[in-house]
């Protein structure tokens, strides 16, 4: 192989998104609150950017006539930044525009006392009513770690097995990675002060599963129940018996093979089961932190007069920008050195780009939304067991965009609809062809499979063979696989799972 330098011409092909259309693409993924973000952002970041306010004492609309209305409206669309040029055309245009506003326009868009005084008690009041922090499970056990008298060295190593519990409150590390590294003085002994660290750090773990919540700082799901288990509770000798030898058995509803190594009859296994299932398997899952998120919906579907859904978009929490009068008069003004000029210029094309961006999302959005809406009328009208099939390429066929689009606009975004909220997503499921041809969804599959199941003998439970045969007398036909994979996914036992043995001795 020769290596050189040199210079040689190469005719490619090659496909660039520019910065345009990449603003465009990641302002339609942005949900409603992600966007207003984006815009409370991009207005500290850009002086240009305006927004329309509006005073709640004032009216909500000001008439305008509608020949100045629409020549700014279409004054404002043609508006386009380039670099390649020096735009004197554009920014002509953009200076005339104050021509077209109120003498006292830059007066009322200013806030006013009033609204500066109910910004202030509006955001005092949410500042007021947010909810605090929940106390976490760390907070809690060192709370009554407090309680206890114990030597220096038990503590530390309680609060070091505290601060190594799961969310669900297990000690997942074993105590020997707890325990610190020896000193370099043990002078030979180090396996005898292994050994009483060991000791300290057992005694510890005591320590911590005395505490409150019952079950805490167990190493297994058997520990943990056994640490709830109290004298004197009912079934207190069946339960440590049921615990210490049975789980797996009980897991996969093996009762004869427990009846037969313990002799208890089923129904007393039954009984001492009911009370198992009043201890707590995750002990810590009640101090989770994790919040869940609040679901603002980006879409909603009400009926209009001709009974027909009609999709409209929250776009009151959305503020109307819009570029400052303020900048447009310093164009005006010979004054103005071209260094600033040329600022403007940019901050302007950035601002135009963000304009025309929320537009364009406002539409697409709006498209998509609605062409769902009407694919999927009967899961409106008679519930989620009537929805149909849709693929997101369907969608974008129909709307005339591409399906990247389409996942981006319904990505993250949630709908209101007369049977709830749902995300956008929801309404794009796979399906299977029917005994009559027509096309099912799998949704549908798995409602009618959790209603069989529901209706089926309990003392002889339909197995995946004869779930196969009931779901095609509905007209669905399925694979056994699917029906197993499914049921799985559902955490719907097996048959034998699902058998209640007392029902069938009798």
């Amino acid at each position: 192989m020769r290596l050189s330098l040199g210079q040689q011409m190469q005719l490619a092909q090659k496909q660039v998104l520019a910065p345009r259309m990449i603003q465009s693409m990641e302002i339609l993924q942005l949900p409603l609150l992600a966007l207003q973000e984006r815009i409370e952002q991009e207005m500290e970041d850009n002086p240009v950017l305006d927004q329309i306010e509006v005073d709640e004492n004032e009216p909500e609309e000001v008439e305008l006539d509608p020949e100045a209305a629409s020549s700014v409206a279409d004054t404002e669309r043609e508006l386009v930044v380039k670099d390649d040029r020096n735009n004197e055309d554009d920014f002509e245009r953009l200076v005339n525009m104050a021509e077209n506003l109120p003498d006292d326009y830059e007066e009322r868009s200013r806030p006013s006392l009033n609204r500066i005084e109910a910004e202030a008690d509006r955001r005092h009041d949410a500042m007021a009513n947010m909810l605090a922090r929940p106390e976490s499970l760390v907070d809690y056990l060192h709370h009554q770690l407090s309680w206890f008298e114990m030597e220096e060295a038990v503590r530390r190593m309680a609060d070091r097995i505290i601060y190594s519990l799961d969310s669900n409150g297990y000690l997942k590390t074993p105590l020997e990675e707890l325990l610190l590294p020896l000193p370099h003085d043990t002078n030979g002994d180090a396996s005898s002060h292994r050994a009483k660290q060991l000791a300290v750090a057992e005694e510890a773990l005591r320590i911590v599963q005395r505490l409150d919540p019952p079950g805490v700082g167990a190493r297994s799901l058997k520990e943990c129940l056994l640490l709830q288990l109290l004298p004197g509770m009912p079934y207190y000798e069946e339960l440590r018996s049921l615990i210490e030898h049975h789980l797996e058995d009980l897991e996969f509803n093996r009762l004869p093979l427990i009846t037969k190594k313990t002799g208890m009859s089923i129904d007393r296994i039954q009984e001492v089961w009911h009370e198992l299932r009043k201890l707590k398997p995750k002990p810590g899952a009640d101090f989770d932190s994790a919040t869940v998120p609040s679901v603002t919906p980006d879409v909603f579907v009400e009926r209009n007069d001709e009974g027909q859904y009609q999709v409209r978009l929250e776009d009151g929490q959305i503020p109307a920008l819009y570029i400052s009068p303020y900048y447009r008069k310093l164009l005006r003004d010979e004054s103005t050195t071209a260094e600033t000029r040329e600022y403007i210029k940019r901050k302007v094309n950035s601002a135009q780009w963000l304009i025309e961006a929320i537009e364009q999302r406002r539409g697409t959005l709006t498209r998509v939304a609605q062409a769902i809406v009407q694919h999927q009328t009967k899961f409106l009208d008679d519930g989620p067991d009537h929805i149909e099939p849709l693929k997101m390429q369907q969608i974008a066929d129909k709307v005339g965009v591409h399906v990247t689009t389409v996942s981006r606009a319904v990505d993250d975004k949630w709908i209101q609809t007369p049977r709830g909220i749902f995300p956008l997503k929801r309404f794009f499921v796979g399906g299977t062809t029917a005994a009559d041809g027509e096309e099912v969804a799998w949704d549908r599959v798995r409602i009618k499979l959790q209603e069989i199941i529901d209706n089926e003998n309990k003392a002889d439970p339909l197995s995946d063979d004869a779930i196969v045969e009931e779901l095609a007398k509905a007209g669905i036909t399925v694979a056994r696989r699917t029906v197993t994979k499914y049921r799985k996914a559902m955490n719907i036992p097996s048959s034998r799972g699902r058998k209640d043995w007392a029902i069938g001795e009798k």
